[in-house]
């Protein structure tokens, strides 16, 4: 059966083999939605898309579970990465998916604001049933409640023991494993986030999200 959407990704999207396992596949599944990432600047995103992207994936560091910018000293701050990142993906008729960084609803509205197609979440969705994190319990009035879930990183020593069998020697980890408190269905949390997108668009007088860039800037030169 032919794969609709295909998702390739990298810690570090700045490697010639990138752009060849990108290229490949598009040669490989030429129907199908293909996103790849992550990167941080315009001249990437646009390698990427020429090489068969549709979707790019910005962000390097700006995770509540990646340590990158404090074990490596490497980063681009998310909201400028989206600005410039969107701009080249637009002008190539490609789009860009904002990766990492959000802890709020309006963090959200402001990747789409800085010109994201779509949004990645991992910590704001955390703790939650639909998540496989292991979760924990306390013991009170006789009964035990869930109280905390884990939620760890891909570059953590965590996932690294869980798929690779270890961290390699020749590197160290580059995220983290922490607790997050257990927050049940994520019913209530996307409610949260759907309303502070819908609100936001009513602050600024958009009817879709693609006239959210143009209404922020608006705004801001007011």
């Amino acid at each position: 059966a032919p794969i609709r959407n295909l998702c390739i990704d990298v810690a570090n999207g700045y490697s010639e083999r990138f752009l060849d396992v990108v290229k490949r596949v598009r040669d490989e599944n030429p129907a199908s939605v293909i996103m790849a990432g992550n990167v941080v600047t315009g001249d990437m995103t646009e390698a990427l898309i020429l090489a068969g992207a549709d979707i790019v994936k910005i962000g390097i560091g700006p995770g509540s579970v990646c340590t990158t910018r404090r074990v490596t000293g490497v980063g681009y701050p998310q909201l400028s990465a989206i600005i410039e990142c969107a701009d080249a993906a637009h002008g190539l008729k490609g789009q860009v998916c904002a990766d990492g960084g959000c802890t709020v609803p309006g963090d959200i509205a402001k990747a789409y604001g800085a010109g994201a197609d779509f949004v990645m979440l991992g910590g704001m969705l955390a703790g939650h049933d639909e998540c496989e994190g292991e979760i924990r319990y306390e013991e009170r009035d006789g009964e035990k409640v869930p109280v905390a879930m884990g939620f760890y990183g891909m570059s953590s020593e965590t996932a690294m023991k869980k798929y690779a069998g270890g961290v390699a020697k020749y590197r160290a980890a580059e995220g983290k494993t922490v607790e997050t408190p257990y927050r049940g269905p994520v019913d209530q949390t996307m409610g949260e986030i759907m309303g502070g997108v819908r609100s936001m668009m009513t602050y600024i007088g958009a009817t879709q999200l693609k006239e959210v860039p143009k209404r922020i800037v608006r705004i801001a030169q007011i």
